[in-house]
């Protein structure tokens, strides 16, 4: 997939603003206009709205111009978060997808 970074399984968690803007200047390093970020590097807070985590990392890349994927099923999809997750789904800033053939079919769009 061109212009498409993408994080490997092992490696530090997304987990702020900072991890944000070195995950960026990786991202404009490779001149990718997508980065997709396993689950798993997520931080568990991300996942817990009333931290600011996803709220701080997601802004940094809607400000940059990047988009920002989240590739597996998160371990929780219901009340808020599942909201957040639908919401984010009818964008295209922020995309949550279950699997490789889910994101290639929604960069095909």
């Amino acid at each position: 997939m061109a212009n498409v970074l993408t994080l490997s399984d092992d490696g530090p968690q997304l987990d702020g603003e900072r991890a944000a803007l070195d995950l960026l200047a990786e991202a404009f390093g490779a001149d990718a206009r997508t980065v997709v970020v396993p689950v798993r590097r997520l931080a568990p807070s991300f996942f817990v709205l009333r931290t600011g985590v996803a709220g701080a990392i997601t802004q940094k890349f809607v400000q940059y111009g990047v988009r920002l994927v989240v590739l597996g099923e998160p371990t929780t999809t219901e009340g808020p978060v599942g909201d957040w997750i639908r919401e984010a789904n009818r964008g295209g800033d922020l995309w949550f997808v279950a699997d490789p053939a889910e994101l290639e079919a929604r960069l095909s769009r």
